[in-house]
């Protein structure tokens, strides 16, 4: 964690609104950062509210997300969120993740995303990179996300958490890629048991 801090800033999503970071986190599921971003901030230009996403026309909501992927369903799902919050939530986004997945389209990693980054609340969303790079390194070795934020809760420090995950997608982004990772660049290189594997392999 001090090699990731030394190369990676710590970014604010949503100025930590807890319904714009749900919503974008919605909207980034299997697409592209630069695509949830401008999609994002289309959507929040246009529509600025709770209230207003709940009430804008669906087709204009498809439009203005169309480019995060499977436009439809999440147009409908941020719709359907946001008047489900104002009518059983009173405009109020949960704090807890046993109330944040009663929400349609929510699942551990968002529920997580939104405990971290909206509520600063002490979580580990689990997303590709970091599931990638947790069994890469050693941290853990599981097969799925959900088995990786069981045990990552049990081996990282909590003090740790809320840096966690979005240290390890600037790093899965930049150096610890799926295909070429940069082993040079690497600055865990010497306690990662896939480079030292690989280091065994070249040897033999």
């Amino acid at each position: 964690m001090d090699e990731l801090r030394g190369l990676y800033n710590l970014r604010v999503f949503e100025d930590k609104d807890p319904y714009r970071v749900l919503i974008r986190t919605i909207l980034s599921q299997r697409t592209r950062d630069e695509n949830t971003d401008q999609a994002t901030a289309e959507l929040f230009a246009e529509y600025p509210s709770m209230e207003d996403v709940a009430l804008a026309p669906q087709e204009k909501l498809e439009k203005l997300v169309k480019k995060t992927g499977f436009y439809r369903v999440k147009s409908k799902r941020i719709k359907e969120v946001s008047n489900i919050l104002l009518e059983k939530y009173e405009g109020i986004v949960p704090d807890t993740m046993d109330e944040l997945l009663k929400l349609p389209g929510v699942g551990r990693k968002t529920a997580n995303c939104v405990l971290v980054y909206g509520f600063e609340i002490p979580a580990i969303p689990v997303d590709t990179h970091v599931h990638r790079i947790s069994n890469r390194i050693g941290l853990v070795n599981t097969k799925d996300p959900d088995a990786t934020e069981l045990k990552l809760e049990k081996v990282v420090p909590k003090e740790f958490w809320i840096e966690l995950n979005d240290l390890m997608v600037q790093f899965g982004q930049d150096i610890c890629r799926p295909i070429g990772p940069k082993h040079e660049e690497c600055p865990i290189a010497e306690i990662c048991d896939y480079y030292e594997c690989i280091l065994n392999q070249d040897q033999s």
